[in-house]
């Protein structure tokens, strides 16, 4: 069975970094594209990030662009999500999903093309 595992979350002040982490069970990384959601108090899921199979090709929302890096270490079956600058704005539980990878399919923006999801880990950015 496909299990994902995000950790890493947790309480930090605006202006500082976090490591997200999405390891993944019952699949091989190497052939899906993995992305990140989020979902705010009081909001549906918003696209946060997301990486093709190999890493060579990612999508970032506006609001994290120049702030949050996706990576993805295959040969571990883990993507990492790099936060900094954390914003209020920021808070949310944040969840990993996968996607098997086809061909000259890059990776979309909707949350019901993703397969398989995580059970989330809460951020909490607050003074």
């Amino acid at each position: 069975q496909v299990q994902l595992a995000e950790s890493g979350g947790g309480l930090v002040q605006p202006g500082d970094s976090l490591r997200l982490s999405c390891a993944g069970s019952g699949l091989t990384f190497s052939n899906y594209i993995v992305g990140w959601f989020r979902q705010a108090p009081g909001t549906g899921y918003e696209f946060v990030a997301a990486s093709k199979w190999n890493g060579g090709s990612t999508r970032y929302s506006n609001s994290v662009k120049g702030r949050f890096t996706i990576s993805r270490d295959n040969a571990k079956n883990t993507v990492y999500l790099q936060m900094t600058n954390l914003k209020p704005d920021d808070t949310a539980v944040y969840y990993c999903a996968a996607l098997r990878q086809k061909l000259g399919y890059d990776p979309p923006f909707s949350r019901s093309d993703y397969d398989y999801w995580g059970q989330g880990t809460q951020v909490t950015v607050s003074s």
